[in-house]
Formats: structure tokens, C-alpha cells, sequence
């Protein structure tokens, strides 16, 4: 294996530039990307970007169907860095913490849990319900990151981009990999670009 490998997923939860700056980020410090995305957001992503699925899918090295569990990020064997889920609906939280995968994305990431490979989710639901809260607690015991992208409003934000790039930076850390784009708490020369 050349270069390391990532899976990314986007499901149909709304903050699909989560997802997208993901993968920009991930192929700029040369990592070997594996993106899924559901069928939902497909729906979802012609609601919030003027991208069509086609350009989302020429930011990835390898694109697998939802539908195709026969894929290669379906098995352990395929060694990957880990895999992060952005965004991540409920229905998906759902079925990985049941262990009911009945999609590339929810295999994919119980095949990552039982590896013992970093999973991080980042969920995008408010407000939540127990339901919710339950399945969380069972991803976290199983050892996925349940990672709500919440802005940090102390990097002093000017932009939008400016928040996703905080957020999108703040996962990738739990991969210890540095994007160099995190301001990070009372370090010197943290500065967001202008």
C-alpha cells in the first residue's frame, strides 16, 4: 500500500461541506480516498451546494455504490487509516450501533469498529431524543468518536469556510493528522488566515 487509505462517507444529514472539504483536505495531504455516499444524500446535497454527486465523486480516488457490500472497504482485510462519517444522519448512528448494516456506509464502519480503526461521525441532528442518545452511548462503547460538528467560536471565525475548516481539522486530529488549519486554544501564532 503506497499511500495510506481513508474512508469517507456522506450520508444524508445536512452539512454535506463537511463531507467535501473532507475530501479536498484528505487529498491535499495525499491520502488514498474511499467515499460512499447514500442515496439520501444525494437528495440533501442538491439542497445545500450547487455540486452535483459527479463533482463530489471526482474529489475521491475510489468511489463505492451504498448498495455494493461486497465492496472492498466491506472487509477487514482492506487496511485503511480509519473512517469518518460526515455528515451522519440518526438512521445511520442507528444502524451501526445495532450492528444492522444493511449498506456499504454501515458495514464499512462496523467493519472498522470490530479492526479496532478510528471511527468518528460527525452527527448532525438537534434536538435529540433518547433514542439518540442511547445509540451514541453504544457507538462510544463499541469505540467509535461521536463528533457533533459545533463551531468554535474562540478561533474567531470570519467566514463560513473559516468554521469547517475548524471542524474538518478538529477530526482529522483524532487520526493524529494535522491539517495546519486548526486554531488551537491559546497557541501562539494560531491565526486563521485572512
Amino acid at each position: 500500500m503506497s499511500k495510506e487509505r481513508f474512508i469517507v462517507a456522506i450520508t444524508g444529514a445536512s452539512g454535506h461541506v463537511y463531507g467535501i472539504r473532507l475530501l479536498e483536505t484528505l487529498r491535499e495531504l495525499g491520502f488514498e480516498t474511499h467515499l460512499v455516499v447514500s442515496k439520501a444524500a444525494v437528495v440533501a446535497l442538491a439542497h445545500e451546494t450547487d455540486l452535483k454527486l459527479r463533482d463530489v465523486q471526482a474529489l475521491a480516488d475510489h468511489v463505492h455504490g451504498n448498495d455494493d457490500v461486497a465492496s472492498p472497504i466491506s472487509s477487514g482485510s482492506f487496511r485503511t487509516r480509519g473512517m469518518i462519517i460526515a455528515p451522519c444522519t440518526t438512521k445511520t448512528l442507528g444502524e451501526i450501533a445495532s450492528g444492522a448494516c444493511g449498506t456499504l456506509v454501515s458495514r464499512a464502519a462496523d467493519v472498522t469498529l470490530k479492526e479496532r480503526r478510528r471511527l468518528v461521525l460527525l452527527l448532525r441532528e438537534t434536538p435529540l431524543h433518547l433514542g439518540h442518545l442511547r445509540n451514541m452511548v453504544a457507538v462510544t462503547e463499541m469505540g467509535a468518536v461521536v463528533m457533533p460538528p459545533v463551531p468554535a467560536f474562540y478561533a474567531r471565525p470570519h467566514t463560513i469556510d473559516d468554521i469547517i475548516d475548524h471542524t474538518v481539522g478538529r477530526a482529522l486530529d483524532l487520526f493524529d493528522i494535522d491539517t495546519g488549519r486548526v486554531r488551537r486554544w491559546k497557541e501562539p501564532g494560531g491565526k486563521i488566515p485572512d
